[in-house]
């Protein structure tokens, strides 16, 4: 048998020798040298299309603003002296505040604001709060839009040439009591609590950073979740309706506001429905077996999810979209999620809700989450004391990522989601409003995110009228990364290779909406 083989094998190798075709082999291999050359020949390109960040990357210079209220002093935080970080992160200011004026006031909440870079805009203020319920803002700080990052896998902290701080001053919030470093009891129980409290805290901020006062204000935030929950598209939507239904609480101008991979409406619609259309999106990287996948295409069948968007997510809607069964979760017998997550987990061990593509091994995380699941790490960097102290954060406190604690006390937040509430009251008072929805991401969908927009009325008409358009979102610098659509004051965004922290994983993207957002260009 062998000899015949090689009988068959030596010519054909003969062949392919005299057509040259083994040179064609070596010419494809690429050594380190190239490989380098190339990658930072796109990281150019990318960069020479930041118009507001020019020089971000060798420039850590700020926008100079001098408060005059001595109490400012207090929270004042040299850059020289951020432990790990080499370099002067230029001046900030952070510590605590409390919620009211009330001098026996014991609810305080930490913050760490950030004042514009050379290119920054001095008219703005962007506010930036994550998820959970109960998440810590610094979370976003450090891995996603802050002026440094550390991100996961990374062996230090490194200069952020994305940093919003290239458009505008920004402040992160560890919000409502009991997340973070913030002290006192939480005693909410919905969402207009929250916001009564957050513009309490606003109030107290303003009245120590006065030289702030009537900038135009962009509330900004992600759904970072936490137990099962993902809240900043509560968080979001419900304090922007606060402060527009008070205007004369705060002295700045609400202009627009940013909520990405948010949640907009009920469980059912954006994790069950589209949960196995998802799954085969992605075939190749969830690596199903044939019997799991029929069963579960059997599920989706069953319970009213095949087909759904084919007959429902019409352009424009035909009408209210049903419900597919009688809970706003799952009914029994219908948790494809969870079904998917697991079988998920046991092909792929590191499997990441937040980015599917994720494998092994799991990277090491100075914060140690998000992710699908908890890590120990040592030291969580916030925990550390050093670190306490240079930010003026309560070194008596063990500060996690996600709070252990009910922030919602009484059974937790009694709010509806917002598509049934104020979102379309924030979309007609804004200027701008953007959604933002990472398409790698599991805990949440973009697919249900697209229902839920849908089904829900703002300035008069229910809904988009026209098709979202595939390959619409052009990236400067990067070609089509995605989808966006815009109409009737409501920009909706999916961003390709992204998963749920569009900022973190898509920063380039991520830049560009904020953009278009506070008006610095025309389209998205």
């Amino acid at each position: 048998m062998f000899g015949a083989l090689k009988r068959t094998l030596l010519p054909l190798l003969g062949a392919a020798a005299v057509l040259g075709l083994s040179a064609s082999v070596d010419a494809k291999l690429i050594n380190k040298a190239d490989l380098h050359a190339k990658q930072a020949e796109a990281a150019a390109r990318i960069r020479a299309n930041l118009p507001r960040a020019t020089g971000a990357r060798v420039s850590t210079g700020v926008k100079n603003i001098t408060f005059t209220n001595p109490r400012a002093s207090e929270f004042y935080v040299d850059g020289t002296t951020i432990p790990e970080v080499d370099w002067d992160v230029g001046p900030s200011w952070s510590g605590l505040l409390p919620i009211s004026s009330d001098p026996n006031e014991t609810r305080q909440l930490f913050f760490w604001f950030f004042p514009p870079g050379p290119q920054g805009s001095l008219d703005d203020l962007i506010f930036w709060t994550n998820g959970g319920p109960g998440c810590s803002s610094l979370e976003g700080l450090l891995q996603e839009n802050g002026p440094f990052q550390w991100s996961y896998g990374q062996a230090h902290p490194t200069q952020n040439e994305f940093s919003w701080t290239n458009l505008s001053s920004i402040l992160f919030v560890e919000q409502p009591v009991g997340t973070g470093f913030s002290l006192g009891k939480p005693n909410i129980t919905n969402e207009d609590e929250l916001a009564a409290q957050l513009v309490g805290f606003m109030q107290q901020f303003l009245d120590v950073f006065q030289e702030l006062q009537g900038k135009k204000l962009y509330l900004t935030g992600e759904s970072i979740a936490h137990e099962g929950a993902q809240y900043a598209g509560m968080y979001v939507p419900y304090i922007a309706n606060y402060i527009y239904e008070h205007p004369q609480a705060l002295n700045l101008s609400l202009t627009g506001f940013w909520v990405s991979d948010p949640v907009l409406g009920w469980d059912v619609v954006q994790e069950q429905i589209p949960a196995v259309d998802f799954v085969h999106k992605y075939e190749n990287v969830f690596s199903f077996n044939e019997t799991f996948m029929a069963h579960l295409d059997s599920v989706a069948e069953r319970c009213g999810y095949a087909g759904y968007v084919e007959k429902h997510v019409t352009f424009p809607p035909k009408g209210l979209l049903p419900l597919p069964g009688k809970s706003v979760e799952a009914d029994p017998g219908c948790d494809v999620w969870d079904e998917i997550f697991e079988a998920a987990l046991a092909v792929n061990p590191a499997f990441n809700i937040y980015r599917i593509f994720d494998t092994w091994p799991i990277l090491w995380d100075v914060l140690g989450f998000p992710g699908s699941f908890f890590q120990t790490q040592s030291p969580i960097y916030f925990d550390r004391e050093d670190v306490k102290r240079a930010i003026h954060a309560p070194v008596n406190v063990t500060w996690s990522e996600c709070s252990n604690i009910n922030v919602f006390t009484r059974g937790g937040d009694r709010s509806l989601p917002p598509a049934f509430t104020v979102l379309p009251n924030v979309i007609e008072k804004s200027e701008r409003a953007v959604i933002v929805h990472g398409l790698a991401d599991f805990i949440l969908i973009a697919e249900g995110a697209r229902i839920v927009i849908q089904n829900m009325t703002w300035n008069g008409q229910q809904g988009f009228q026209t098709p979202i358009e595939e390959d619409s979102f052009i990236v400067d610098g990067m070609g089509a990364l995605g989808t966006t659509h815009t109409e009737r004051g409501l920009t909706y965004f999916e961003v390709a290779l992204s998963g749920h922290m569009v900022p973190q994983f898509s920063p380039r993207a991520a830049f560009q909406i904020m953009e278009y957002l506070m008006g610095f260009r025309e389209t998205p």
